[in-house]
């Protein structure tokens, strides 16, 4: 979700420049961070690059990898920037009915670029995926921003947060799949699984039609992790607070919620595909570490520089986000340094990674410097 659009500052101060950078951070490691990470881990054999690269790739069902973050960083993100845009938006008069069909547009444009970035086209409307990443930040997106707009209090916040993650975890918890029981957290016994099997319209993607990652449960279970960014939303709003102050507290929720989710895990797995809860737990808590560290260093010490190329990716997401999807990117910057490839020899892969990032972060400087900044 991109919200270059919408104004992330709080009170006495100007756009928060971590938001941008910690959200260009993100972004990188699918533009081509991950693939540089390991070309360098299979051309060194480092043990910490190999590390790194392990990293670099989803789990397949249970655990964490860092690249199971990239998704519910992105959502954490968009979900700090809600209270923020609504708390300006509201001051200047906006209407709240505005605001909800603001919202409510964006999360049919989400949903439309979702199913072509499936490849509808490509592939045809018959037996296609509705679910996708994009459409789930829509739906959550949605229905967070309207919590914010109508309901606006810090304490509801917490109680509709509280409310998503104990209703989905009774849900996969204690509610049967029939034939297979409660519980169960298997492909086939997972309750997303049951549900997106049921309700859930076109083709499943994953498991052989057994469930879909982004179903209807996921979904839910996603508006939780976009409720956390409100809450670090409105802590970094809070004018009684001191910037330090502000680090501190949004440290030590991420701990907690980190501990929290870590010690629930060996009865209540941690799983990105069926997005429990104890995933959100950690995935919530990660996030607020993220956001205290890039907070401090770059909003507070105002070590700002080093952050830049970052913020020229956050502040074009979504379009980075598709164009890696739709543009062969590697064959178009491979047409313009193939005489450096070449030539490279056991190189040439390394070489060819290093340019398809530079020839995007190029574009989206060019972007940038252009004052384009693609909205939804």
């Amino acid at each position: 979700m991109d919200n270059s659009d919408i104004k992330t500052s709080v009170p006495g101060k100007s756009r928060l420049l971590s938001l941008d950078a910690l959200r260009g951070f993100d972004m990188l490691w699918i533009a081509g961070g991950g693939a540089l990470i390991s070309v360098l881990a299979k051309l060194t054999g480092a043990g910490w690059l190999e590390t790194l690269s392990v990293q670099m790739s989803h789990v397949p069902w249970e655990g964490f990898h860092f690249y199971d973050l990239i998704f519910p960083l992105f959502m954490f993100i968009a979900g700090i920037a809600i209270p923020l845009s609504v708390k300006s938006a509201l001051a200047g008069n906006v209407p709240r009915i505005k605001l909800f069909l603001k919202a409510l547009r964006r999360m049919i444009i989400l949903i439309l670029l979702g199913i072509l970035y499936n490849g509808v086209f490509q592939d045809g409307f018959e037996n296609a995926r509705y679910a996708s990443v994009l459409g789930q930040i829509g739906v959550a997106y949605f229905i967070t921003s309207v919590i914010i707009i109508y309901s606006g209090t810090f304490k509801t916040s917490l109680y509709w947060l509280a409310g998503v993650l104990l209703g989905v975890s009774i849900v996969q918890l204690f509610v049967p799949v029939p034939g297979i029981g409660a519980g169960v957290f298997t492909p086939e016994g997972c309750m997303n699984g049951y549900l997106d099997r049921m309700f859930l319209p076109g083709r499943l993607a994953y498991g052989n039609g057994i469930y879909d990652a982004l179903g209807w449960l996921s979904i839910v279970s996603a508006v939780g992790i976009t409720l956390m960014g409100t809450i670090a939303g409105r802590i970094l709003q809070d004018v009684t607070f001191t910037e330090y102050r502000k680090t501190g507290i949004l440290a030590g929720i991420g701990i907690v919620l980190i501990l929290l989710g870590v010690s629930l895990s060996p009865f209540y797995p941690i799983i990105k595909v069926c997005w429990t809860t104890t995933y959100n737990f950690l995935a919530g808590g990660i996030s607020f570490l993220l956001i205290a560290l890039f907070y401090l260093v770059i909003d507070v010490w105002h070590f700002q520089k080093w952050s830049f190329f970052f913020r020229v990716i956050g502040m074009n997401s979504i379009f980075i986000y598709l164009l890696t999807r739709i543009v062969p990117v590697g064959t178009i910057t491979g047409f313009f340094i193939g005489w450096i490839i070449k030539p490279a020899g056991s190189l040439g892969e390394l070489v060819s990674i290093l340019g398809v990032i530079a020839g995007e972060w190029l574009l989206l400087y060019f972007m940038y410097r252009k004052k384009i900044f693609i909205k939804v």
